[in-house]
């Protein structure tokens, strides 16, 4: 069966849309934010590879087809923002306020930690993407001189993260405005926290749109500058 599943190029593509979709099912049935889908789906494929002793290689070459669908997935969210352009004008300086104190706050807490826990130079810029889109992040990440690997599985923990608790600490912090919900969301957990703010509303949805895309461009700027801090 090993060897079966390794030579077959869309084993990991199957896999990977049918572990998601029984996460899916059971985030549905239990309706409990823990349970988040890809969460489930990644450890129902980590727990499947290791049963089967399937090698990581084999499954990513099916699974590399779902990677490619990142990006024009994340053009798609322009589609919400384009819907509320109205009310972006009208919010625009609290809109540009809210999206750069996320960014700098991201990149001063990841300063801070790699400071206490004594990290240096190169996990530093690993970390520093971690709150904008796998797409982006990868990219800024190489060239600043992180590991990759890493990047993406601290986008991806941030993500499910904001993901998860988005909802109750708006409520903690007393958001309740939706432009308000929609930046925080979308500037810290980039396009897994945005599925969160869809589900809370349109407003909320293109807000965390907007906050996706500059926020990664402004990380792309920001990197270079603050990356020679440690």
């Amino acid at each position: 069966m090993k060897e079966i599943l390794e030579n077959s190029i869309y084993f990991g593509f199957f896999l990977t849309i049918g572990a998601y979709l029984a996460g899916l099912m059971l985030r549905r049935k239990l309706k409990l934010a823990i349970f988040n889908p890809l969460l489930l789906a990644i450890l129902m494929i980590m727990v499947f590879l290791i049963f089967t002793g399937v090698d990581y290689e084999a499954y990513e070459k099916g699974g590399q087809f779902v990677s490619g669908l990142l990006t024009p997935a994340t053009v798609c969210l322009a589609i919400p923002l384009y819907r509320q352009l109205r009310l972006l004008k009208k919010h625009l300086a609290a809109v540009a306020v809210g999206i750069t104190s996320g960014v700098i706050t991201s990149a001063v807490c990841v300063f801070l930690l790699c400071r206490v826990f004594g990290l240096g130079h190169e996990h530093y810029v690993t970390l520093l993407p971690k709150s904008i889109t796998t797409a982006i992040g990868m990219g800024v990440s190489q060239e600043a001189g992180g590991i990759v690997t890493l990047t993406v599985m601290s986008i991806i923990i941030t993500g499910i993260a904001g993901n998860i608790c988005a909802q109750f600490l708006c409520k903690l912090a007393k958001i309740t405005h939706p432009v308000a919900k929609g930046l925080a969301i979308g500037t810290s957990a980039h396009a897994l926290g945005t599925a969160k703010a869809l589900e809370l509303g349109e407003v909320e949805g293109a807000m965390s749109s907007l906050a996706i895309a500059v926020a990664g461009l402004m990380t792309v700027a920001l990197v270079p500058l603050v990356s020679g801090w440690i």
